[in-house]
């Protein structure tokens, strides 16, 4: 037993004692939910405080244990510096969803939070499990609690949004399951560190065809999931009909789960074909990127702009994952962070201004900093760190990533950085339609100021965005270490094919 484990399965445990608590006292709903989800979150920054990047494993608080003997599927769970601040923003978020919830959710509230502390189970368990099938029960974990938070507790076209969310993402998951036991039958494990091991010894030899097919059905279902344009329809809907927990959980957590399976899968497991396929991926982020920023320019709606603001965000994690630089993929990784932090916290905010005016049209605001001073300026700061300001989060993973593709596409590049610029369009033009100018007459009355509760929830996010801007290096270095073995084994895998295959990943690397 590890504190991994701790951190895994007190989700579980807190999601069959929230179902014991009367449906009668919706409070002690409340309060348990808070407390087992502070709980875990402080049980979970032990993992940091006890991880060593420099392990020659890679992989710390490792237990692997037979879970069905036939097939071999094994409980085989660990974290690296990928994974490590994955699971700490996950746990970190899930209290914070909690407070968002507190007096918004008034039915079905001992449901509610149940859910929302099992969404945080399975969340956890994708970004630790080290068996395939077992990433992938993870994986359906995930999908179930959110397709009933949006479409129990959404908005009006819940149902539809909590329908077409499912759809899409089961979509992807078949494919990635009949890789996965594809992989199976030709290595006879589920278990990742074996089969990759047999790929880089040459036990396991994959036809260039074989590789390709095995790689896009794995891509596929991260794509859906991240999602990357033009498989990106589905999140809109998602976010607008969602309540402000799930929009959060999503954006912050459940979108990770495609950009984290590009790089602990797709780049290790299949390194060819994703070289091969490195030219049109980064056509799609960067179209993306300035898709979700131009479509953002003309929303109406204050969750769907940022919405798409997350369409346009996560093509740089995408263009960055597949630059194939040290650069790109350190920038990858530290800007799934900095959004989850970022985009969180608007979501957080939107779901305060919600809460007070029950509209997310942005004609229904305008002058709220009269009335809210101090909402106004959290909501500032979480706008120039959504846009990359210096000594803000994102501005470090941005640059970053448009350094990495640089080497590779420049004029990627060029594309990719008029996105920056559309995203601090997007995101002033929507503050300065919210906040200023004269308040009415009944949204003074409507607007009161952040109370204690909501300050509690929204600063822990307003520190990290500086922390993280400003003192990187506590989180780089594991992250960095990660990302080394990660290019060091699918340069290896790549040496072994023809010069010709090889030239933009050699040119990266004398970089």
């Amino acid at each position: 037993m590890t504190i991994l484990d701790a951190v895994l399965f007190l989700p579980l445990i807190g999601f069959l004692l929230l179902l014991m608590i009367p449906k009668s006292n919706p409070n002690l709903s409340r309060i348990a939910a808070l407390v087992i989800s502070l709980l875990i979150f402080v049980i979970s920054l032990g993992l940091a405080g006890s991880f060593s990047g420099a392990l020659p494993e890679g992989f710390a608080f490792v237990h692997d244990s037979e879970w069905v003997s036939s097939p071999p599927i094994r409980y085989h769970v660990g974290i690296d510096g990928l994974s490590l601040w994955l699971v700490i923003l996950t746990t970190l978020l899930t209290p914070i969803s909690v407070l968002a919830s507190w007096k918004h959710i008034d039915h079905r509230v001992k449901e509610f939070f149940a859910f929302l502390i099992l969404l945080e189970f399975g969340l956890i368990g994708v970004f630790v499990s080290l068996d395939l099938f077992l990433f992938y029960v993870f994986w359906e974990i995930g999908l179930v609690p959110m397709y009933f938070l949006i479409g129990i507790w959404g908005h009006e076209r819940r149902i539809y949004a909590a329908v077409k969310f499912f759809l899409y993402t089961f979509a992807g998951s078949v494919l990635m399951l009949a890789a996965i036991i594809y992989l199976y039958d030709r290595a006879g494990t589920f278990d990742y560190a074996q089969i990759q091991s047999m790929l880089q010894s040459g036990r396991l030899a994959l036809s260039s065809q074989a590789e390709m097919l095995l790689f896009l059905a794995f891509f596929i279902a991260f794509a859906i999931k991240v999602p990357l344009f033009p498989l990106h329809t589905w999140l809109p809907d998602a976010h607008v009909e969602a309540p402000t927990a799930g929009s959060i959980m999503l954006a912050s957590v459940m979108l990770k789960m495609g950009t984290y399976g590009l790089v602990r899968f797709c780049l290790p497991l299949f390194p060819n074909a994703a070289h091969k396929s490195a030219h049109w991926i980064i056509g799609l982020a960067v179209i993306g990127i300035l898709y979700g920023a131009l479509v953002a320019l003309v929303q109406p709606n204050m969750k769907k702009l940022v919405a798409y603001s997350s369409v346009s965000h996560l093509g740089f994690v995408v263009l960055g994952v597949f630059s194939f630089t040290q650069q790109g993929l350190d920038g990858a990784v530290y800007q799934m962070l900095n959004h989850g932090i970022s985009t969180g916290a608007l979501f957080l905010l939107v779901g305060y201004l919600y809460e007070r005016r029950h509209s997310l049209e942005i004609s229904a605001y305008g002058g709220v900093a009269t009335p809210a001073p101090n909402l106004a300026i959290v909501f500032l700061i979480a706008t120039l760190a959504s846009i990359g300001l210096p000594m803000l989060n994102n501005f470090v993973g941005e640059y970053l990533v448009l350094q990495g593709a640089s080497y590779t596409s420049f004029s990627a590049t060029v594309f990719a950085a008029v996105g920056v610029i559309l995203s601090a369009c997007y995101m002033l033009w929507l503050y300065q339609r919210t906040f200023y100018g004269k308040a009415s007459e009944s949204l003074s009355h409507h607007m009161p100021d952040l109370s204690g509760r909501e300050w509690a929830a929204i600063l822990p996010l307003l520190l990290l965005m500086v922390w993280m801007g400003s003192y990187t290096q506590t989180f780089m270095p594991a992250i960095s270490a990660q990302n080394a073995r990660i290019l060091d084994l699918s340069k290896e895998r790549v040496a072994q094919t023809p010069p010709s295959q090889r030239a933009v990943r050699e040119v990266a690397n004398a970089r």
